[in-house]
């Protein structure tokens, strides 16, 4: 459950239809300096989803989702991972976490 200042955030992504298992297992072998850094950066709880066609749901909770991308941009680790990423992804310009836009929530049962 979320706490009083924490957001939810979701986002959606397109994954390559013909990438789609070797991102999933990209995926069972997160680097864990890269763990380590998303929870430095204050990304909790955080999960990604996708379906059968590549649509990729992401959803996290942070206090701050801008001051928690940014915090990750400023990481080595990251740079290297969206870079490792990128080919995976259709309709991208630039790097994967770029292309992230939150959905608007408008319910949620508490």
């Amino acid at each position: 459950m979320a706490s009083e200042g924490t957001k939810r955030i979701c986002f959606l992504l397109q994954v390559r239809q013909d990438r789609l298992e070797e991102y999933k297992e990209r995926h069972q072998a997160v680097w864990p300096e890269m763990r380590d850094a998303l929870r430095a950066a204050g990304w909790h709880n955080y999960s990604l989803f996708l379906r059968e066609d590549g649509l990729l749901i992401g959803y996290l909770e942070t206090d701050d989702f801008e001051a928690a991308q940014e915090a990750m941009a400023r990481t080595d680790v990251n740079a290297r991972w969206q870079a490792e990423m990128a080919q995976y992804f259709e309709d991208l310009d630039g790097r994967p976490d770029e292309g992230m836009r939150p959905l608007p929530e408008i319910f949620h049962l508490d």
